[in-house]
């Protein structure tokens, strides 16, 4: 059971406070319902007696946000390249309600952002909504403002893709122009 002014999470929408539990009238059926007030003054009933089953759950503490702040600094995840199963695998560990599963969809679409310039519409909208989850929960964790956690959150993942990505890349890079620049020799040199 949860109380009025608690900061819990809702799976697929972020975290929120409970603002006040009222019984309401829905389909004929009066019941118990949370109301939460979520980011960008939006409201989301939950009834009382499934709120549990439907995944909701407590805010986590600082102690845990910054294990998931880890997860954003750490290598991605493997991935299918089928964008449709990576679509459908994504959606899965969202629908979790796990936060550092949505940290990793996080930083495992951010860095194929990164790599490929851009995203599938379905993907970009992904992406964005695991951000906002990401976001709303860990400015309640960490009593930061919105714009901060945004700022910590897409440092984490530029440093990370820097450190697994861009040494890669500069590798290739190197050994492309390495190539293009080799002039073999034919002994036309000696004549």
């Amino acid at each position: 059971m949860f109380n009025i002014g608690d900061n819990i999470v809702y799976p697929m929408h972020g975290a929120g406070t409970i603002s006040s539990i009222e019984e309401k009238e829905v389909l004929g059926e009066k019941q118990q319902y949370y109301i939460i007030k979520m980011p960008g003054e939006v409201m989301v009933m939950v009834p009382t007696a499934k709120a549990e089953a439907m995944g909701v759950r407590n805010v986590i503490d600082e102690k845990s946000a910054n294990s998931v702040l880890q997860v954003l600094e750490k290598d991605e995840t493997e991935m299918s390249n089928n964008w449709n199963k990576r679509y459908r695998e994504n959606l899965d560990k969202m629908k979790t309600g796990d936060i550092y599963e949505v940290a990793d969809v996080v930083r495992n679409l951010s860095f194929k952002q990164k790599e490929k310039g851009t995203l599938s519409t379905g993907e970009k909208k992904m992406l964005l909504n695991a951000k906002q989850i990401l976001v709303s929960e860990l400015v309640l964790a960490e009593h930061s403002s919105k714009e901060e956690i945004e700022k910590l959150i897409d440092n984490k993942i530029d440093m990370s893709y820097k450190e697994y990505r861009v040494p890669t890349e500069a590798k290739i890079d190197l050994q492309q122009n390495a190539v293009n620049k080799f002039i073999p020799f034919n002994g036309a040199a000696n004549a």
